[in-house]
């Protein structure tokens, strides 16, 4: 008896084990039916899109609404697009002109090869602003988008009027090691291999706790790897990460002469660095608020590090009250 059932489940496991040999791991996670894209062209945005065709030959894809007294041009982080800020245009542009682009190399942009340098990106928004007619903005970014932002202010400082800073980047200190390490581990291949599994926590580790309405950036994502123009979208996201390491805001934070809105989820995973600045979000806030003359600064309580999309509401009145004053 006792050796029919050792036999019975010898049999049980090497059944499950050849199940498990002929499974592809990628039919581990619910999207493994998401509809392939042939072009960033064909991503689903919540909103009609406009463009334009920049002097240094960049075409700009952007969602433009509202009216107002003051135009607020928004900025999205690394790796990411335009529909970010699905959730605070709609509001936002309620109270004033609300622009928000596709970065060169993001979305629906182009995506001619470029520096990455946040001085290449910040005169793209220079060029941007005056191919639209603006003479003065409220420049609005988050993450990567909050440094562009800021060095857009440095060099550019007649055409911004003030800044919102959402988790930006460009408040911590890293040494040149640690600059090497970003360097080393951003590689286009590594971006172009990123498997759907790393896609999911890497969208998760965005939030303090991932809302469903935010599942569309996790299957965008993955729906992006077949498009024809994705090896050139890594391309940029590398050139990205070099750019914000090699032209760092810290040293300059005190140079910044515009009004400033700081807002933070208190909860970010991302600010400060896990890995090579273990420590608290409050901790980085408050150095870009110790360092910046003129600033406001917010933390929101339960949010990550998309905090205008975890906590739009309170994210859309801080700002709108902000702005208002």
């Amino acid at each position: 008896m006792r050796k029919i059932y050792f036999l019975f489940i010898l049999s049980a496991a090497m059944l499950l084990f050849n199940r498990c040999e002929t499974m592809n791991p990628e039919n581990w996670h619910p999207y493994n039916d998401i509809q392939p894209l042939t072009s960033f062209m064909d991503l689903d945005y919540p909103f009609e899109i406009q463009r334009v065709e920049l002097p240094g030959g960049e075409t700009i894809a952007y969602v433009d609404q509202g009216q107002g007294e003051q135009t607020l041009v928004l900025i999205h982080g690394l790796g990411s697009y335009l529909p970010a800020w699905k959730k605070n245009v709609p509001e936002l542009s309620k109270h004033f002109r609300v622009i928000a682009i596709d970065l060169p190399g993001y979305g629906k942009s182009s995506k001619i090869p470029h520096s990455g340098m946040m001085t290449y990106y910040a005169g793209v928004v220079k060029e941007f602003i005056d191919a639209l007619g603006l003479e003065s903005v409220v420049l609005g970014g988050h993450s990567m988008g909050g440094q562009i932002s800021m060095v857009t202010a440095l060099y550019y400082p007649e055409i911004v009027d003030k800044l919102v800073l959402t988790a930006p980047a460009g408040f911590e200190k890293f040494t040149e090691g640690q600059k090497e390490w970003f360097r080393s581990v951003m590689t286009v291949r590594g971006v172009m291999l990123t498997s759907v599994e790393d896609i999911i926590s890497n969208l998760a580790y965005n939030f303090y706790e991932l809302p469903d309405d935010a599942e569309f950036m996790i299957t965008d994502r993955i729906a992006m790897r077949t498009a024809e123009d994705f090896e050139a979208y890594a391309y940029a996201v590398v050139q990205s990460v070099n750019g914000m390491v090699d032209e760092a805001t810290y040293d300059y934070l005190h140079k910044i002469q515009q009004p400033t809105l700081i807002i933070f989820g208190e909860k970010d995973n991302l600010i400060p660095n896990r890995f090579l600045n273990p420590g608290f979000t409050s901790d980085v806030a408050n150095v870009g608020a110790e360092r910046i003359p003129d600033n406001e600064l917010h933390m929101i309580p339960k949010s990550g590090h998309f905090v205008q999309f975890e906590s739009a509401d309170q994210f859309n009145q801080i700002v709108i009250d902000y702005l208002s004053k």
